[in-house]
């Protein structure tokens, strides 16, 4: 039997790679640059909400099994990876 947060965290990063998959086919079809770019950065939001939500979900899953000041070490290291995806 299947964890229902792993079958949750593997879906959205299946979705993830839907959106992906089809943004690659959607510039192919513009086959313009300027709307390749308008998509291309479209996806800029997408890898960081997809990476926010699974790992949010994942640590709802292991939160029983860890202590406080773990999920403390986690949370910062998340935040350490948003700052680092979004700082200019």
């Amino acid at each position: 039997m299947l964890n229902k947060v792993v079958v949750t965290m593997a879906s959205l990063r299946l979705v993830s790679g839907s959106i992906e998959i089809l943004a690659a086919l959607l510039m192919l079809r513009l086959n313009q640059i300027d709307k390749a770019l308008l998509v291309n950065s479209s996806l800029a939001f997408v890898g960081p909400i997809v990476l926010l939500t699974t790992t949010t979900v994942g640590l709802i899953g292991l939160s029983d099994k860890l202590s406080p000041s773990k999920l403390l070490w986690v949370g910062a290291g998340i935040v350490c990876l948003l700052i680092g995806i979004f700082k200019k």
